[in-house]
């Protein structure tokens, strides 16, 4: 065979975990091959971490500055899907399309520059769940969520989360659109679930299910037409040309009935009258039950927000409404941006250190230095075991050597404070020696 002979057709008819298999024993035995793909597996790594990191302090900045960051981290998502990553970009996505509309409720985009960042996000988080499907009913969960219990945003086409979704994902969707529909005759619930039954019909190919869920519309010309393309696209030429034909002499006109008066809610003055946690979490039960907590949501989180800005107690009580409704990245960034208390952000880094354990070090550190204020034998204890904690988020975030430096200055500065040494030897944590001159 010639030296020359190009292998790239034959390489193409292998499968992926073929080649992987020859890559990585070729890169066993061919160290600088190996060295090139450390480093673009370490490139990648890298990109991945650094948009995180975008994200984490992007919650922080002005309008401009954020959308610039989002925008970054778009692209990377953008150039990683390009190239074919095998990485599962399915996470980092749907975190940016989290964070893009949350940030949509607290700000004023009159220029729609976040808006159109959300856009783009939610299709390349479409993008990842199709070249990595995640868990086909927590994704069915998330986009429920987003259509029943979101503020309005992001637009979701179930098309684009049609392959991922898979026929698990779509009946869990079917099943919860069933049953609002059976328990909502009217209301914005009641209209999501509408057109979430036509968006279904449409991706299971149900021809006579998407024609009849037309036809029951009021008459309208759109309608009319949308029906005659489904139609036709189905090769049923002659109901459609029956159907534009009884459409062009359709000359009734339905008068609009006029929107309904929403009543104010009960909970709802009792949350003007005293807006905390409980009261947001009575409104939020009574507005479920009627299909209007989307928009009572909002107004009464600009209320709490803003009373947030003024105290910390406000903004515990922001983070326990948000924590009430299961929303614990929301929480984690209320919590920064107001500054909650330190109880409650150490509750909160409790559960976040997993994820997200670089975010949660300052927390951390915070609690070890305030416990050790109180100079008791108690609060030493705790504040050995706040290190241990502190030591774990090190470690996951890849920084155990700051760790390491971090307890060398704090034993220096305490060094006197015997009890605190001997709970912190007691907890098991190797104390640094102290470098010698």
């Amino acid at each position: 065979m010639s030296s020359t002979t190009d292998l790239r057709p034959y390489l193409r008819t292998l499968d992926a975990e073929t080649l992987a298999d020859l890559l990585h024993a070729q890169a066993e035995r061919d160290p600088v091959l190996r060295q090139t793909l450390e480093n673009r597996f370490a490139t990648q790594g890298s990109d991945l971490a650094e948009a995180h990191r975008l994200l984490d302090t992007a919650v922080l900045a002005g309008n401009v500055e954020y959308a610039a960051k989002v925008g970054s981290v778009l692209d990377t998502l953008q150039r990683l899907l390009d190239a074919g990553s095998r990485a599962d970009l399915a996470p980092l996505a749907r975190r940016t399309v989290d964070d893009i509309s949350e940030m949509l409720e607290q700000i004023d985009d009159t220029s729609g520059e976040v808006a159109d960042r959300l856009d783009r996000a939610v299709e390349l988080y479409a993008r990842a769940c199709v070249a990595r499907p995640p868990d086909p009913e927590s994704l069915a969960d998330w986009i429920l969520e987003v259509e029943f219990d979101g503020p309005g945003w992001p637009a979701i086409e179930l098309a684009d989360f049609a392959s991922a979704l898979g026929d698990k994902g779509i009946e869990r969707i079917k099943s919860t659109v069933d049953s609002v529909l059976a328990g909502h005759r009217t209301g914005a619930k009641h209209e999501t679930a509408e057109r979430l039954r036509e968006e279904l019909a449409e991706v299971s190919g149900d021809v006579d299910a998407l024609v009849a869920i037309l036809a029951a519309k009021p008459p309208r010309v759109d309608v009319s037409l949308k029906i005659v393309r489904v139609l036709r696209a189905a090769g049923r030429h002659s109901e459609a040309i029956a159907h534009a034909a009884r459409a062009l002499t359709h000359d009734k006109k339905e008068e609009v009935p006029p929107p309904e008066e929403e009543p104010v809610p009960l909970s709802r003055k009792d949350f003007d009258e005293s807006p905390g946690v409980a009261t947001y979490l009575a409104l939020r039960e009574e507005s479920l039950e009627t299909g209007r907590w989307v928009a009572q949501r909002k107004t009464a989180l600009a209320r709490l927000r803003e009373l947030a800005a003024e105290s910390t107690e406000a903004a515990d009580e922001l983070v326990r409404a948000l924590l009430g409704e299961d929303r614990l990245d929301e929480a984690w960034r209320a919590a920064v941006r107001f500054e909650a208390s330190l109880p409650v952000r150490v509750e909160l880094a409790d559960s976040r250190s997993v994820a997200h354990p670089a975010e949660t070090i300052p927390v951390y550190r915070d609690h070890v230095e305030e416990l050790i204020t109180h100079k008791d034998p108690n609060s030493y204890r705790e504040a050995a075991r706040q290190l241990r904690k502190l030591r774990t988020a090190h470690k996951k975030a890849g920084t155990a050597e700051e760790f390491s430096s971090y307890l060398g200055a704090l034993v220096e500065i305490h060094k006197r404070k015997t009890r605190l040494i001997a709970e912190v030897k007691a907890a098991r944590i190797a104390i640094p020696k102290p470098i010698k001159a």
